[in-house]
């Protein structure tokens, strides 16, 4: 097994592309899905029952396992990796968009950010440095830098200034981060929607030097239109020879715009939090177990779907186990839209590869624009 971090295209397709990151705990086939673990587990999942749906690596959360149950304590655990028993990749994220999340319990400066735990009020300091220091002693396999992630929509000197901090504790960060073979830092951009903002913020990310590079900011109340409008741009601003990360995204049709505009990795927390909710993902859209229409219709989520789901159980039997509160509810919705994403990715890489792209996203739309059909 190669004990080095590197990044291979295999083909593109007009900006889209497929390849291959190697890590020592193994490869990570793109454009790639990453099931968000946010405290240490995929929620309703097991490990392998997680790998088994596709996933070559997970996402962990820098804020919350900081907090609970602390960094200090997984590695004396032995790592995340052991402590979750996930031996594949996993890529965590530097805690920065959570913080900023907090609003009101937060205090930023120029030196990180000081702020209120959630669970019990405690005070915490996080800074580049810190958040270095915390995802070396969960191991990660990838690192994100530090930075500040300002909420769409917001002025455009609010955003720059926020974009030239993060640039500067991208710095902060590569510098904490050391020399750490088989093990990547990835920059993440910033700028809102402003195209010379964008262009700014990756000038500097390049300058720094990363093994891969993130597109922030978006997905946070912008819209579609305008995420897909800096993505038409902002992924060429990036180095070619590394992967490309959109951060927070997202539905099946954002994944797939994505993609084409030439972007390798994403993560959501949706799957699992549409299974918790009594909502499925499937090639024709979304559905809605909870509708009384369910109550009686003895077909799968979807015929063409071979999770356990799909195989094992109707719709009948879904929308009353969710109806009655059972656990297995969630724990069988969420494998259904995890197997889904996963299945939407590779069919991505094999239309990129067999240089038929178009065809396939032509197909993904006409299929949801059928809808769900109702039983007969």
């Amino acid at each position: 097994m190669s004990k080095a971090f590197s990044f291979s295209v295999a083909a593109t397709d007009g900006p889209a592309r497929t390849g291959t990151i190697a890590t020592p705990r193994g490869e990570i086939r793109t454009p790639a899905f990453m099931p968000v673990g946010t405290a240490a587990t995929v929620k309703a999942m097991l490990p392998e029952s997680v790998r088994a749906t596709g996933a070559d690596i997970l996402l962990g959360n820098t804020y919350h396992l900081m907090l609970r149950p602390g960094a200090e304590r997984i590695a004396r655990l032995g790592g995340l990796h052991r402590f979750m028993n996930w031996e594949r990749p996993i890529l965590t994220d530097s805690g920065g968009f959570q913080v900023m999340s907090l609003a009101g319990l937060r205090k930023l400066t120029e030196e990180g950010v000081t702020f209120s735990s959630h669970i019990d009020g405690s005070r915490h300091v996080l800074t580049p440095e810190r958040s270095m220091e915390i995802q070396r002693l969960l191991g990660s396999d990838i690192v994100m830098a530090f930075d500040e992630c300002p909420a769409l929509p917001a002025g455009e000197e609010e955003v720059a200034r926020s974009m030239r901090m993060s640039m500067r504790w991208a710095q902060r960060s590569r510098d904490a981060f050391g020399d750490r073979p088989g093990h990547a830092l990835f920059g993440i951009m910033q700028g809102g929607v402003t195209r010379e903002l964008r262009e700014e913020s990756a000038g500097a990310l390049k300058a720094i030097g990363f093994e891969g590079y993130a597109i922030g900011g978006l997905a946070v109340g912008e819209g579609q239109e305008a995420m897909f409008g800096v993505l038409d741009y902002a992924p060429g601003f990036l180095p070619a020879d590394r992967p490309r990360y959109l951060m927070g995204v997202g539905k099946p049709d954002d994944i797939v715009g994505a993609v084409q505009r030439g972007v390798d990795m994403m993560d959501c927390v949706l799957p699992s939090r549409s299974g918790r909710t009594g909502q499925a993902w499937t090639r024709r859209g979304q559905v809605n177990i909870k509708n009384a229409r369910h109550a009686d219709d003895p077909r799968p989520l979807d015929e063409d779907c071979t999770c356990p789901a799909c195989r094992g159980y109707s719709r009948a039997y879904l929308h009353h186990v969710f109806r009655a509160g059972e656990m297995i509810s969630g724990m069988l919705l969420t494998w259904h839209n995890l197997h889904y994403f996963q299945e939407l990715m590779a069919g991505l890489r094999d239309a990129i590869a067999a240089g038929r792209l178009e065809r396939f996203v032509a197909e993904f739309h006409a299929l949801r624009d059928e809808g769900d059909i109702a039983p007969m």
